[in-house]
């Protein structure tokens, strides 16, 4: 059911085109040239920032990734929204696309908040974090949409290691196996009986299929080309 749910959430990736193939399996895009290699030294560079602050808080870990998570989906749509009303041509399917990689984001930010709540101090980063790193990808966007892409590509494979660490830790008891929320049953419509595990699994599945799709159109040299 949570695998059909996250699908569901997706079906606009159908109509983009060249057509994004999605893997719901572990995958790691091995760095084509230097480019990637950069993105992915520069995510890794920030996981294991993470990681170091946060240890294995991975409750409050999740909540402030999320909101930076939200950002890049929203970003590239105003760009290739921008893009498209340029030069007066359709978009391809990427607009909507990215909307709901936005919106699925900032839905597992609520979801989570509701698990573990921010520390004031968290909150401040929040804020700092989230400035900057809008910023800092607006600017990569318009200069290179593909690294923008590949890096968010490389973010939600770390993002994927982490949650199943998260689950990890559930299913060894140090975090507790608590009830899943109201909000996380109705949007991935999991059973009444759900608990904080079946969450992990649905974000997971989830992340994959962001991971896919901005690895696919970090590839396409069309969707990716601002200024042709």
């Amino acid at each position: 059911m949570i695998q059909e749910h996250s699908e569901e959430m997706f079906n606009d990736l159908s109509i983009v085109t060249p057509p994004v193939k999605l893997k719901r399996e572990h995958f790691h895009h091995t760095p084509r040239d230097f480019r990637d290699t950069i993105a992915k030294k520069l995510v890794h560079l920030s996981a294991e920032t993470a990681s170091f602050f946060f240890q294995e808080r991975y409750g409050h870990r999740a909540i402030v990734l999320e909101t930076i998570a939200s950002v890049p989906g929203m970003v590239g749509a105003l760009f290739q929204h921008m893009k498209s009303l340029r030069f007066i041509r359709d978009d391809n399917g990427w607009i909507k696309a990215l909307l709901d990689e936005a919106e699925n984001e900032r839905i597992h930010l609520l979801v989570y908040s509701e698990i573990t709540r921010p520390t004031v101090f968290e909150r401040a980063l929040i804020i700092v974090v989230q400035f900057f790193f809008y910023i800092i990808y607006s600017f990569l966007y318009l200069l290179s949409p593909r690294t923008a892409h590949r890096v968010v590509g490389y973010f939600e494979e770390e993002a994927i290691h982490s949650y199943e660490r998260y689950l990890e830790l559930v299913h060894e008891g140090k975090h507790e196996n608590v009830e899943a929320t109201a909000l996380g049953k109705s949007y991935w419509r999991l059973k009444d009986d759900a608990r904080l595990s079946d969450m992990i699994e649905a974000t997971i599945l989830d992340e994959m299929l962001h991971r896919d799709a901005n690895h696919a159109f970090a590839n396409d040299m069309v969707g990716t080309q601002m200024w042709h």
